[in-house]
């Protein structure tokens, strides 16, 4: 039986071939099986997010993809920050020369204060160094605070395959779109220097998965041979499609529409407990990778909780077990190294 493409990106981007099909050359089965574990941000528990370092850690211990942000900069270059609002993940309120440039700025209808990635040219966000985002509850990580500095997404890619040679296996990179709509707006389009990027380095299913919480940048992203990926939220709708909610997305009715455009879909976590969703969406031929899963007791359900402290570290182990029975197909996780311990149990 000869299986279409729609099927053999969905056994790739799930680091499996299908039994019986003739994998495309190169698609190897990955290691060990089970749900692929997705480095958030890298090892952002570990590390400051989207640095170099985070990235690398998060390989080392096992992650399969690494997660990059992807937003522009003045001159059109797309850098990887959670936010384009920098004032928490870089050194920018702390420098002199950039005061000036706080500003107030409307983001999908959300008015925010702060430094703005697209009112930076590359070359000066360069000058800034990368500082953890959530200090109180990640304090260890502060230690690395002023190291790394703001990472272009082709240096995530270079780093990704150099990575791959390093560690004889192949690491994909997981980027999202970051407010597509409001970029467009301003003459900063994503998806055209996204796929400049995807060509120019001759990215495939393998190698590359390209998300978005807004369905309007993924169907521009059509065409270029990587698997596409629906982020869904738990509260309101796409900031694409006013009136469509998350909760709509998820019914079948709903995931049946996501099946015509994208391969995945990625859901908070939350939303799976107690509910059909990932029967739905294997049903719909969709993959399903919740979203995120981190080891402090506040992030986690309260009958994994340890310690009093919010910031203790809870069972992580115990909520990874509960997510792997579901029969998620992978994981977003600031600590990737537990998940893929978890995975080995």
């Amino acid at each position: 039986m000869q299986l279409g493409r729609r099927s053999l990106l969905l056994a790739a981007a799930a680091g499996t071939a299908t039994a019986g099909a003739a994998a495309p050359a190169g698609a190897a089965p990955r290691k060990g099986g089970g749900p692929v574990v997705i480095g958030h941000r890298g090892a952002a528990g570990w590390r400051p997010e989207h640095t170099a370092p985070s990235y690398t850690y998060a390989v080392q211990t096992g992650a399969d993809w690494i997660e990059p942000d992807l937003v522009p900069t003045k001159d059109h270059v797309l850098v990887v920050r959670h936010e384009n609002e920098i004032s928490q993940t870089t050194d920018v309120a702390r420098r002199p020369e950039f005061e000036g440039r706080r500003t107030t700025k409307t983001v999908d209808g959300r008015a925010v204060t702060g430094w703005f990635t697209e009112d930076f040219t590359l070359a000066e966000l360069k000058t800034l160094r990368a500082v953890e985002r959530l200090p109180a509850v990640r304090n260890r990580n502060t230690v690395f605070d002023g190291r790394e500095e703001v990472m272009t997404f082709q240096e995530v890619v270079d780093l990704a395959r150099r990575l791959s040679r390093e560690h004889g296996r192949t690491i994909a990179v997981f980027p999202e779109t970051k407010h597509p709509t409001y970029f467009r707006s301003i003459g900063l389009p994503l998806e055209p220097k996204l796929a400049a990027v995807i060509r120019r380095n001759r990215l495939g299913w393998r190698e590359c998965v390209v998300q978005s919480f807004e369905p309007t940048s993924l169907r521009r992203m059509t065409g270029l041979g990587v698997p596409l990926w629906q982020a869904l939220g738990t509260t309101g709708g796409p900031y694409d499609l006013p009136g469509r909610t998350y909760t709509e997305m998820m019914t079948p009715t709903g995931l049946a529409e996501i099946a015509a455009y994208a391969d995945w879909i990625g859901p908070d976590k939350a939303s799976l407990v107690g509910t059909s969703l990932v029967a739905d969406a294997h049903a719909a031929g969709l993959r399903i990778g919740p979203y995120t899963f981190r080891a402090e007791n506040q992030f986690l359900p309260a009958q994994f909780r340890h310690g009093s402290g919010p910031n203790d570290f809870g069972d992580a182990f115990a909520e990874y077990a509960l997510y792997y029975r579901m029969g998620v197909d992978a994981v977003v996780t600031d600590f990737p190294d537990l998940a893929v311990i978890a995975r080995r149990s």
